[in-house]
Parts: C-alpha cells; structure tokens; sequence
C-alpha cells in the first residue's frame, strides 16, 4: 500500500484520522476539513472494492482525474492523455468502439460518420437495394484439411496470441474465460499453455514457436514427447507453428532473468535464473521441405488436429518456395494465419516495428492469391491478424480472401487497456501487462470475462448487419469488388482492381506474368533461397 498509486489515498487516511483526533481533542474547528476528507475517504475504499474499473482499484482517488479528461474534447486529450496527436483519433475511436460493444452500450452514432470521406485511402463495402435479414451471426468455419482426422469449428472472430508473462494471469484468465462463454477460440501465445489458459476451459490454439515453449528440451530443441503429451489436452483445438510475427517479424525475443518467474519459468520450461529467449529462427527445420514435413509430423504427435502456420509476409520467393513444398510433397498444412506488419507487440524496436513486414491487406491478398494460383486454396483456411477490431475491418479482410481473423488488440481493449504504452515495464496501470500481484488484481476476471464475451458476440451481431446491408448471408459471400476504396488520383477503384485478382491454377500453368511469375520461378521447395 506504500506504492505512489497509493500516495493521494494514504495522504487522505492520515489526515483524516489526524484531523479527527484533534477534533475530538480541541473542538469543533478542527472537523471542518473532515467535510471533505471523509468523503475522499469513503470514494478510496470504495475504488478499491468495486471490480468494474482497474484504474481505479490500482489508482484509488487519482484515478477519477483520468475519466474527468477523457469527458473533455479530443484536443484537449490528446496532450494530456495520448501524446501522439496523429495516432490519437484513430485509436480512440476503436477504443470507444470496443468499450462500448464490451459493456453492451448501444453504439449508435448521431449526426453521421465521424470520419474524413474525401480522405485518400478511405474504404467503404457497397450495399444492396435488396438487404437481407440475418437472424443468426455465429458464424463459424472448418478448419481441417484431407490429412486432418480432427477438424474444428472455429469462430470467425478469436483471441489472437497473448502470452502468459508478457499479460498478467488474470488477464489471461479473463480472456479464456470470455471465450469459454462466446464460443470462440483463444491463442496461446509463444509463452505455452499456462495453468490460467486452462482454468476457465475456453477452446486453445496453442503457438508453437522459436523457443518451443512447453515441448523443449534443455538445450531449447523441440521436443517430441513433451509435445505429444501436451497437444493430447482435449481443450487444444488447433496448434500454431509461428514463423514470424508482424510487429517484429525477423526478430526473435528476450523475456530477461530479473522478470522469470517460477510460475513464469515451469509454464515454459525453461531454468530459473538466465534470460529466457526466443531465437530469430527455427532449430525444427532449415528448408521449406523440412517444413512441411514438421507439419505432419506435428498432425501426427497430436492425434489428427488442424495444425498451421503463422507468419508476416516478407520475401515473397519464400511464401512460394513453401507452397512449392507442399506441391510437391502434397503435405499441407490446415491453416495459415497472415499477421500484418501493422500488428503489435508488448516491445519491439521501433524502426523494425515500423520498417519490417508487409501490412496485412497487402500480404493477405498475397497468400490468398499464390494459394489460388497453386490450386491449394480449398484445402487450407486463411486467416488474418493485424489491427482487426471492428465490424468493417473483419468485412475488408474476409472480403481479400481471409475465412476468418484473429485479435489481440480488440479484446484487449475489452478487458479496459488504455493503451499507456508501459507494457515493457511491469507497471501496466491496468494490470493486463504485467506481473506485479497487486496491480494484476485490479483486473476483476468474473466482470472482465463477460466484457470479452460481450465485445466477441456484439462485433459478429455488427457484421451480420453489414453482411445484410450488403445483400450477403455469410462472411464467404464477401468478395473483393464489395470493397471500394478512395484512390490517390480522387478515383474510386474496386478492390477487386485494387489487387488484383488470379485464376485458379494460372501459377501451375505459367499464366501470370509481372513480379509474381518471376519470383514463383525464382523459388525452391529444396531451399529459402532463390533459383540465381
């Protein structure tokens, strides 16, 4: 109670017993400040006790001063609250819009759109003079390839990666829980399958990555017994081989001794003591041969389940050396999910965040295309990663070739992320990153779960209605020229136009030309390298 998020309340308790002693002592005058103290006093205590509001359990009085700004004009917020003048409107209005679908707030806006039209890159779907009526919007797909003996019914709408000791346990348990009551699926993380993403019992898709995080040996290599016995859990529906992630693609992680802990070092299994890291690259495999053959050879270990890829599109030669891998082999894997340079992270190098990996609609329409061009498409599910949290956003991507998409940052937001951007320091003012026990249990899991499950079901609820308003019944339905986008000439361009689109088989058949048919000619199933 020492902290300095305690300094205004102890402050208060102090002078409000000194106050009443000398009231008692020396009369009436001295009472007078307690008017105002025993009410500060009475609102501290009850900061503390009310689960609604982890800002105000972990900042009990102070904490009011950050609802008074928000109450006030943008601009003024903006030098108060965000810092950044440019990032703000755009994320205070997703955060608004999440805030508001997790609390069940009707989201109805008056007096129009709130944003620029005339604005270059402005996106809009176009709608029907024949709407339809959508009465259910639990949409949902199969995921589960001809070598998968498990396949899964998976929401269009998940939990995307958030590791145990990058969020706290009971934000982990809030999002799992969330999922548990909506249905949908919640991602590991690289951190591995912590105790509190197994309490609550919401579907898991486990993420395998560079550290092999709970299926390692001692020296970091992976470790097929002690995948086999993991992946067994019922509660793992799909498992994610993740090659790189869109905030930091190319670069591997450093989680240092100081913040290991016990809980922190069993989930992973790795020793206490030295700094836990996640290299740049796989030890598993070093070809895109070997790569699909550690693709079966996971579906195996895990008795049938859909297992995929994860990864930032980069050089692109690479994406086709796979897909030549997999013709060659025939071994394909259930799903890949395409995450956006866009994506983010608890930390990363700014110039590499800003700098490194193809932004999700660009690399989307990549992958969806190259597996079309393949003749593979209809037997792997793509999926999407990267700044998805509205209604529209989940419409853009399904619409480029993406069967269903993954979130992070929405659901964070649901569980009351304010974006302070101190998720690196172990002083989450929210308690979701960090592994402080007194912060962490600002985060009431029973309330926060339901504002998970309650952001999850009204977004679909919003898609349905798009879908409808466009005259479709299912996010399948959407198709590259629903999309409309304002170009840098002042002309609107479909986005069927916008990227374009590949016949199916036309790679198999060497009918597309420009910079896509000279790196398919360039790649190699034997290598990452290209053909010199």
């Amino acid at each position: 109670m020492m902290s300095s998020r305690f300094l205004v309340f102890n402050a208060v308790i102090l002078a409000t017993i000194f106050f009443g002693v000398m009231a008692v002592f020396h009369g009436q005058p001295w009472a007078a400040p307690l008017v105002i103290l025993v009410p500060l006093l009475a609102l501290g205590v009850r900061d503390l006790v009310q689960r609604r509001h982890a800002i105000l359990r972990n900042y009990p009085i102070i904490g009011h001063f950050r609802f008074l700004l928000e109450a006030v004009r943008p601009e003024i917020r903006q030098y108060f609250i965000e810092g950044e003048r440019d990032a703000l409107p755009f994320t205070q209005a997703q955060r608004a819009l999440v805030y508001r679908r997790a609390k069940n707030v009707n989201d109805a806006q008056p007096f129009g759109t709130v944003l620029d039209i005339d604005e270059v890159g402005y996106g809009w779907i176009s709608h029907s003079i024949r709407p339809t009526t959508i009465t259910e919007h639990d949409f949902r797909v199969q995921v589960g390839g001809p070598e998968c003996t498990r396949p899964y019914s998976l929401s269009v709408y998940n939990i995307s990666g958030t590791s145990f000791g990058a969020v706290s346990a009971n934000a982990i348990m809030a999002f799992n829980r969330g999922a548990s009551l909506g249905g949908f699926a919640h991602n590991t993380g690289e951190g591995s399958i912590s105790p509190y993403h197994r309490r609550h019992g919401g579907d898991i898709i486990w993420q395998i990555a560079t550290g092999y995080f709970g299926c390692r040996t001692p020296e970091g290599r992976f470790d097929p017994d002690k995948f086999r016995e993991q992946a067994a859990d019922d509660q793992i529906k799909m498992i994610e081989i993740k090659l790189s992630q869109g905030a930091k693609p190319g670069h591997g992680g450093v989680l240092p001794k100081a913040k290991l802990t016990e809980e922190i070092a069993t989930t992973r299994g790795v020793p206490m003591g030295q700094d836990c890291i996640s290299p740049s690259r796989h030890s598993a495999f070093s070809t895109p041969l070997e790569l699909v053959a550690f693709v079966r050879t996971l579906r195996e270990l895990s008795g049938g389940k859909p297992i995929g890829l994860k990864m930032a599109v980069g050089h692109r030669f690479e994406i086709l050396s796979i897909i030549k891998a997999m013709l060659e082999t025939g071994i394909t894997p259930d799903f890949i999910v395409v995450d956006g340079g866009e994506g983010g992270t608890g930390a990363a190098p700014v110039e590499l965040s800003n700098n490194v990996g193809m932004p999700l609609i660009d690399g989307l329409s990549f992958m969806h295309g190259a597996l079309v061009g393949a003749g593979l498409r209809d037997r792997i599910r793509i999926g999407a990663s990267g700044k998805i949290v509205s209604a529209y956003d989940l419409c853009r991507v399904f619409a480029l070739g993406a069967d269903y998409a993954m979130s992070a940052r929405g659901f964070m937001f649901s569980v009351g992320c304010i974006q302070a951007r101190n998720c690196h320091s172990n002083h989450c003012p929210t308690g979701i990153a960090t592994q402080d026990p007194v912060r962490q249990r600002a985060i009431d899991v029973d309330d926060k779960s339901q504002r998970v499950a309650n952001f999850h079901q009204n977004t679909l609820r919003a898609l349905a209605e798009l879908l409808g308003s466009a005259g479709l019944s299912r996010p399948s339905d959407l198709k590259p020229w629903h999309l409309h986008i304002r170009h840098q000439s002042g002309k609107i361009v479909g986005g069927d136009a916008c990227y374009g689109m590949i016949a199916p088989g036309a790679l198999l058949r060497g009918e597309v030309d420009g910079d896509l048919g000279r790196e398919w000619a360039r790649a190699q199933s034997s290598s990452f390298e290209p053909v010199a």
